[in-house]
């Protein structure tokens, strides 16, 4: 069996994704090492895992991207941010390397300090994305903008050229730090953000159908795993079984990014309508201002699984998370997104038939009703997502059940559809 060492940054949204796979590969008899931060430990290891805490410092450098308005400065600040963490995590890394002495190593896509450590160990490794491959490909169109696929002459024109400006803004915003990084590890500087996401041997993109478009230019090194959804063990409140009018859950995202907006728009929208609505705020539950409204139960956090069973429709920040598990629940969603990798995901739930969208520019109680109503409307199908085990096989390309050979498994090539 296999050492296998995972690396994680502070973010629940990048843990939480990560526990039925490592989960499986403990079934599977491997000895996995979780470092994670220290809002996550304990979660991780009431699921049964072997977590150590990674450097308290890092925990303390915050992701501010939502104090800027533009949506440049927004990517800047939130990378920045992000990357100010990497000194921390690569020197982290590099001694829980020496403590495990791993045959594999799993980082966070946001540990970028840590990918550095994983790539100068020398040791097979991956990169686990919990979100959208954003990488360019035949009909795929720019990252992040929240752009519909084009067909044709145009079409292609438009996205090779947007493709351009994406692939400089992102260069330019996490580039120096990133090639500083990797000069002091000896390694060399990249060229591109692109050749980050290539660079390991598997990149583990924990998503799939229905949201990410068919490719048929894969990378080599991709592994689509579909959704691995979890969360804390969790009963249901007693209340979300009284009778009365449909469930509508409204939540904002769980690591803070000032959508407080989202949450009190909703409350007005919704108050008047013919349904009970379920306010989960998370870490905006103490600067929301929230009016009060007789149909609405404000909460810091109610488990979105059983409520999810009993919903409606959903009305979230396009948060990767909420989203793959209202499809994986067959529930309309009305996407709002606020900042980061939301605009594409919104732009997916429309593109999959599961939603429609607002745009926060247009977010007022008169369109969000509106909104909320189209989503009522549409009887989307549950999709199935993809657990544990396929999570599990990625890794084991990388450190496989004999490890005696110390040698990276040659799987065949990947299909070009994710499912």
């Amino acid at each position: 069996m296999a050492r296998i060492l995972v690396y994680t940054s502070p973010a629940a949204g990048h843990l939480f994704p990560l526990v039925p796979g490592l989960l499986a590969l403990q079934e599977r008899g491997h000895d996995v090492h979780l470092r994670t931060g220290e809002r996550g430990l304990r979660v991780a290891r009431d699921a049964g895992l072997n977590a150590q805490p990674t450097d308290p410092a890092i925990d303390a450098i915050e992701v501010d991207d939502y104090s800027t308005g533009k949506d440049v400065d927004k990517l800047r600040r939130g990378l920045g941010s992000m990357l100010v963490r990497g000194p921390l995590e690569r020197v982290d890394l590099d001694r829980a390397i020496a403590e495990v002495d791993p045959d594999a190593i799993v980082v966070d896509t946001n540990s970028y300090g840590a990918t550095v450590s994983a790539q100068a160990s020398g040791r097979p490794w991956a990169i686990a994305l919990p979100s959208l491959l954003p990488l360019p490909g035949k009909g795929i169109p720019p990252y992040g903008l929240g752009m519909a696929p084009a067909r044709g002459p145009l079409g292609a024109l438009r996205d090779r050229v947007l493709w351009r400006v994406i692939e400089r803004q992102y260069g330019k915003a996490m580039l120096p730090r990133l090639n500083a990084l990797r000069a002091d590890a000896g390694l060399p500087a990249l060229a591109s953000p692109i050749d980050h996401v290539l660079g390991p041997d598997r990149l583990i993109v924990m998503t799939g159908e229905p949201l990410e478009y068919p490719r048929t230019d894969l990378a080599p090194n991709v592994r689509f795993v579909g959704a691995q959804l979890w969360d804390p063990p969790a009963e249901a409140p007693a209340w979300l079984d009284e009778p009365g009018d449909p469930w509508v859950l409204v939540t904002t995202s769980t690591e803070y990014q000032a959508d407080e907006q989202l949450a009190r728009v909703a409350v007005e929208a919704l108050r008047d309508e013919p349904v009970r609505v379920i306010l989960t705020l998370a870490d905006a539950y103490d600067t929301a201002e929230v009016a009060p409204a007789p149909n609405v139960r404000v909460e810091r956090f109610v488990p979105h699984a059983p409520v999810l069973e009993r919903a409606a429709a959903v009305v979230c920040h396009s948060g990767m998370g909420i989203v793959q598990k209202a499809i994986a629940a067959g529930v309309p969603i009305a996407a709002v997104p606020f900042g980061r990798d939301q605009p594409e995901v919104a732009r997916r739930v429309v593109e999959s038939g599961a939603g429609v969208q607002l745009r926060t520019r247009d977010l007022t109680p008169e369109r969000l009703r509106a909104t909320v109503r189209e989503a009522l409307a549409m009887r989307p199908a549950a999709r199935g997502t993809g657990g544990g085990a396929r999570f599990a096989d990625a890794v084991e390309e990388l450190a496989p059940r004999d490890t005696a050979e110390r040698m990276v498994v040659h799987a065949a090539e990947p299909h070009g559809r994710p499912a």
